[in-house]
């Protein structure tokens, strides 16, 4: 029995021809490419960006982009190269098992519950943030001590503040219903997402077009805030904090590596969809954070999980303000059924290997779906809804979803090293370059990232690994065939 034995390729081949039914070659790369703006634009540029500015890098945040963009293309071609080889659900969590073995695999699941579950929860207090700023116009105001966690400071639209509730009670029904959604089988059709990232794009260029005549050049001096002392507070240490906190922006990426076996031509598609969305959604992130920080002071911005809307208030849109939030809440809406729907997945896949118990791998009689995993997670993610501040969610998926990156840059070394003749429809270029520098990259982004990040992920992965020693390893399904 070997911690470190890895999953055949030939079985996850076998795995993915039973469980895909050999899905068609449609997609185009235009299509790839829109399938990524959908996926990457979300939450992280509605909520996170006004944070990163207050707290890390001023209105150099746009920096912030573009540094954490340029680490998401490192990694975003090295998912191409697995997904083109292991088309199979579990996403990192499986290419690891395929190449760094059963433990490495095990701390790369572990670790996605950081980007998907913690996701979601980031997600749904910014929505709730925004759904509070739309009731507000209404004149409709709930209860101050059940729409904030007991560890922050929330600023109402009509300026008034509340100084820590009992509970997020509007995050924690989003996310429920959600979870009861995701139970009954419930899932976006390909014309609906299709609209939902045309809404998405729409209100992006909106806030830039509209907002571009209000901006204030005074809000831009200093552009790069000079740092207080204190390792990523401003400076370039700031601009660094900031891209790891904005690398939450980011994560929806690698939507378009799982594609890779629905791409027509995988050679030449695989790099066009990521490297274009990644390109086109950096710009619009770019010009989308140039604004907001020009529209208002970016210390304004400080604990504001609804920066968008702060901003887009002073430029007397009021009616199209309305609009921006209903249509933001839309965007969160489909963001939190994704992550929701992408932790069952991988729960389910880790439950099929038998390194979680297999009431994670039930199945609903009539729905078909994984529902003990989502009702799980429906109380897992609406207990971190409810009462952990946003930015410090925000923090805990970035660490997280970046080491998920380094394992899976790391991955492509071992795999050619490993296995230098596996048919591979998609290579990454420039091996081993490209990813050493992903794997450099997120660890700088790792790095800038406030201590306490690193502390709640060593206990995080701490937890993961007395897990796997104590119960996932005696029941491996790879390690224990008789079993």
């Amino acid at each position: 029995m070997s911690i470190w034995k890895t999953k055949p390729l030939s079985v996850l081949l076998n795995e993915a021809s039973e469980s895909e039914k050999g899905l068609k070659r449609t997609l185009s790369s235009r299509s790839l490419v829109a399938l990524g703006v959908g996926a990457i634009i979300g939450a992280g540029l509605f909520s996170l960006t006004g944070i990163a500015a207050a707290e890390h890098a001023g209105p150099a945040v746009t920096l912030s982009f573009v540094l954490a963009a340029v680490g998401c293309a490192f990694a975003g071609l090295c998912y191409a190269e697995f997904a083109s080889m292991i088309p199979v659900a579990g996403s990192a969590y499986t290419y690891s098992y395929a190449t760094m073995g059963e433990f490495m695999a095990w701390i790369i699941g572990w670790d996605l519950v950081l980007e998907y579950a913690l996701g979601a929860a980031t997600v749904g207090v910014s929505w709730s943030r925004y759904l509070l700023e739309l009731l507000n116009k209404y004149g409709i105001n709930l209860n101050p001590h059940f729409i904030c966690s007991p560890w922050e400071t929330l600023t109402l639209g009509d300026g008034t503040v509340i100084n820590g509730g009992y509970i997020n009670l509007p995050a924690i029904l989003i996310v429920s219903s959600l979870s009861l959604l995701l139970i009954r089988g419930t899932q976006e059709s390909a014309s609906i997402n299709n609209v939902l990232v045309v809404v998405k794009v729409i209100v992006v260029i909106m806030f830039i077009v509209l907002g571009w005549d209000f901006i204030d050049p005074a809000n831009y001096a200093p552009y790069i805030p000079e740092n207080t002392g204190v390792k990523g507070q401003f400076g370039w240490s700031g601009i660094a904090a900031g891209a790891g906190t904005v690398f939450f922006a980011f994560i929806g990426f690698d939507a378009v590596s799982t594609a890779a076996q629905e791409a027509k031509n995988p050679q030449k598609g695989m790099p066009i969809g990521i490297l274009g969305s990644l390109v086109i959604c950096t710009i619009l992130y770019v010009l989308f954070a140039h604004v907001m920080t020009g529209l208002v002071p970016f210390y304004q911005f400080a604990g504001d999980a609804k920066p968008a809307a702060t901003a887009f208030a002073v430029t007397g849109y009021s009616f199209l303000q309305t609009g921006l939030i209903i249509a933001i809440l839309a965007g969160y809406t489909s963001v939190m059924l994704v992550m929701l729907m992408g932790q069952s997945r991988v729960f389910y896949t880790m439950s099929k290997d038998g390194l979680l118990p297999s009431f994670f791998g039930d199945i609903h009689a009539k729905f078909r779906t994984p529902w003990k995993t989502n009702l799980f997670f429906m109380v897992f993610v609406s207990l971190f809804a409810g009462f952990v501040p946003v930015s410090d969610l925000g923090h805990m998926v970035s660490i997280g979803t970046l080491l998920a990156f380094v394992l899976v840059c790391a991955g492509i070394l071992v795999m050619r090293k490993k296995m230098p003749d596996a048919p591979r429809s998609f290579k990454t270029p420039f091996v081993p370059y490209v990813p050493i520098a992903g794997i450099l990259v997120c660890l700088y982004l790792m790095y800038s990232l406030p201590y306490e990040s690193w502390i709640r992920l060593a206990v995080w992965m701490g937890l993961g690994v007395l897990i796997y020693f104590v119960y996932s390893k005696n029941h491996s399904k790879l390690n224990n065939p008789d079993k």
